[in-house]
């Protein structure tokens, strides 16, 4: 399988304190990697120094053979990644469909934004009832779904989504993950997914690598890792 984004030798920090110490991992095209660990090892770390955001880095992370380090997160933008951060980063002041257009300023490009507002509307069909509406009065799960339905509005061929489930009822936890399982078949878009929900990351995911204190511990198919022991014990709650 072709690896879409390879990291080798990945090193972050935030100023004097280091984060990640060399970690390798692949996300191969059009499938969904999950980046599994405890609050602390360094996963969403490791999503923003993929987009060269806030952490400082070194190492290598290649995109489809590009390298990324040293270039300015709007550029890793323009080659191709979406970043869904934690805590969403919408724009509460604007409206749903202002979000979702910002979405588009990587591209370069307006040609096809219809259709593309468009294809969002028909993944999550409660954007379009709330397309006028401020960003900051939408519920918790609609937020979530604006954060990433702008982010595909950049056309990204991977996506990195940092706690998709967080502070969401299981029933909008349920049809989030169902949604992004159809854009990974349908868009062949790869993702690279944290989350703290293992048992929900290792049924959506093909891969999935466990971080501890910001190294790589343990890697594998997702149906490897869910019957390993340790992860069992430390992460499923069996």
């Amino acid at each position: 399988m072709t690896a879409l984004l390879q990291v080798r030798g990945l090193h972050a920090r935030y100023g004097n304190t280091r984060v990640l110490h060399g970690i390798d991992l692949d996300v191969a095209e059009g499938r969904v990697t999950a980046l599994l660990g405890a609050n602390g090892a360094g996963k969403t770390t490791t999503l923003r120094a993929l987009c060269q955001f806030m952490a400082q880095t070194s190492g290598s992370i290649q995109l489809a053979g590009q390298e990324l380090v040293g270039r300015s997160t709007e550029q890793i933008a323009r080659l191709g990644v979406g970043h869904v951060p934690d805590g969403r980063g919408t724009f509460m002041g604007l409206s749903t469909e202002e979000n979702l257009r910002l979405g588009a300023y990587s591209r370069g490009s307006r040609e096809g934004m219809a259709q593309d507002m468009e294809r969002i509307y028909g993944y999550f069909p409660r954007l379009r009832e709330r397309a006028s509406q401020q960003a900051g009065t939408l519920s918790g799960g609609e937020q979530q779904m604006l954060a990433i339905g702008r982010a595909l509005m950049g056309r990204p061929r991977l996506l990195l989504l940092d706690e998709p489930s967080f502070g969401l009822a299981p029933l909008v936890v349920k049809d989030i993950f169902s949604i992004m399982r159809r854009i990974n078949q349908e868009e062949k878009v790869s993702i690279l997914l944290v989350e703290q929900n293992a048992r929900l990351a290792l049924e959506l995911a093909d891969t999935a690598y466990l971080l501890e204190t910001g190294r790589v511990v343990l890697s594998g198919p997702s149906d490897d890792m869910k019957r390993n022991d340790a992860v069992r014990r430390a992460y499923l709650g069996e």
